[in-house]
């Protein structure tokens, strides 16, 4: 079992930056994808944001040019930089991470974008 460890998130201006990590220890399993979902309030959760260990890259149209992930492969850790965030931003973003048997998901971490 791989737990995932969440940070980041929190109230921000509209326009400003936030930057969620994730990291999975002891995953003894490769990890294949690492990324971002989230979900706002009778909404479906949907992707934000992945990538995979070869660097490909997958975004939300809604986020394009906004948002940027990266990963550390060595420390099993990916990270979101949100820049001009919107309040349509605001959800509860979980981490996801795939290996070649499993998923596993993070606990959430609340965005909040308001005046």
């Amino acid at each position: 079992q791989v737990q995932l460890v969440e940070s980041g998130g929190g109230l921000v201006q509209p326009g400003g930056s936030l930057r969620l990590s994730c990291a999975a220890p002891g995953s003894t399993f490769r990890i294949v994808v690492m990324g971002w979902y989230r979900q706002a309030p009778g909404n479906q959760r949907e992707l934000v944001a992945d990538i995979t260990g070869g660097g490909t890259t997958t975004y939300a149209d809604s986020v394009k040019g906004r948002f940027s992930i990266s990963r550390d492969n060595a420390k099993n850790t990916v990270y979101l930089q949100m820049d001009s965030l919107k309040p349509e931003d605001t959800a509860v973003y979980y981490c996801n991470v795939r290996t070649l048997i499993n998923t596993y998901w993070g606990q959430g971490t609340q965005v909040t974008v308001s005046p």
